[in-house]
């Protein structure tokens, strides 16, 4: 058996912060000595290197807890999600690695690349076939074609600031194939469907509060379940980025003038600093 501070010495970890992870029910002590102090066993320490491993990339503590409380995971399986995480993050780091390496020798620029064109292609086919038929039929109407839709697809998607974002997202799913068997394997459009009017039942409830302060626990309640509901429809491990970049899609001018019109004049300013309000903390 081990002590808090032999922990912390082992692992770096602030005898503070084990405290707060036992307080929260994330790492408790195996047993308690008759003094009351924590004392932890090996199996203890397995947990803790896995849930130091999620902490690699930023995941908040109550869903590293959600994960390891979940009865349909085994440690086998925790580890090969961590493995997979690591290897994407560990491969992107290697690519831009290698791409300073050729900047310094005067050879090359960045290479953000995530997805080449062909998958972008697949990515774009597989939404046009899935998306609800009002949002297919709005964005062709807005491009003209699907061609022109798919040219501005693929444009936008292949852009070195798209690729960027795409990494971090790619991080979420834990890894490219993860993510591509998503985006591949999309909920049905009855299913987007019903999503679609959750989701328009919540804006209209976030506008029934638009006297209530932003960060008021009346609009917070509701940015929880947007971001819940967000969560469950993108397939996401966690929503927090997403809904930061959500936020930055209503202060869009056209995506303005669309939620004006359907919501009330300022909807979507009052949507997207609802957002940042819960998700700054």
């Amino acid at each position: 058996m081990r002590t808090v501070k032999e922990i912390s010495k082992l692992t770096g970890i602030s005898v503070r912060t084990l405290h707060y992870y036992d307080e929260i029910g994330l790492f408790v002590p195996t047993e308690k000595s008759e003094a009351g102090y924590r004392l932890y066993d090996d199996k203890a320490l397995e947990t803790l290197q896995e849930i130091l491993f999620f902490r690699e990339f930023d995941i908040p503590l109550k869903e590293i807890k959600a994960v390891m409380e979940n009865p349909a995971l085994d440690r086998k399986q925790i580890l090969q999600m961590q493995r997979k995480m690591l290897t994407v993050k560990k491969e992107r780091m290697e690519r831009l690695i290698a791409s300073i390496d050729d900047i310094l020798k005067g050879e090359n620029r960045m290479d953000f690349t995530v997805f080449n064109k062909a998958e972008v292609e697949e990515m774009f086919q597989t939404m046009l076939e899935h998306m609800p038929e009002n949002m297919r039929q709005t964005a062709i109407d807005e491009f003209g074609s699907v061609e022109q839709w798919r040219k501005h697809y693929v444009e936008v998607v292949s852009s070195e600031e798209m690729q960027k974002r795409y990494a971090k997202v790619v991080e979420w799913y834990g890894g490219k194939d993860a993510f591509l068997s998503v985006a591949k394997n999309p909920v049905s459009k009855e299913v987007a469907d019903s999503y679609q009017k959750r989701i328009d039942h919540i804006l209209r409830k976030l506008m029934d509060r638009r006297d209530c302060a932003v960060d008021s626990f009346e609009v917070k309640e509701v940015i929880g379940e947007y971001g819940f509901v967000m969560k469950q429809f993108c397939q996401l491990k966690e929503e927090k980025e997403m809904m930061h970049a959500l936020a930055a899609f209503y202060r869009n001018p056209k995506a303005r003038e669309i939620n004006d019109k359907k919501y009330g004049e300022g909807a979507s300013e009052f949507f997207a600093e609802a957002i940042e309000a819960f998700y700054s903390k």
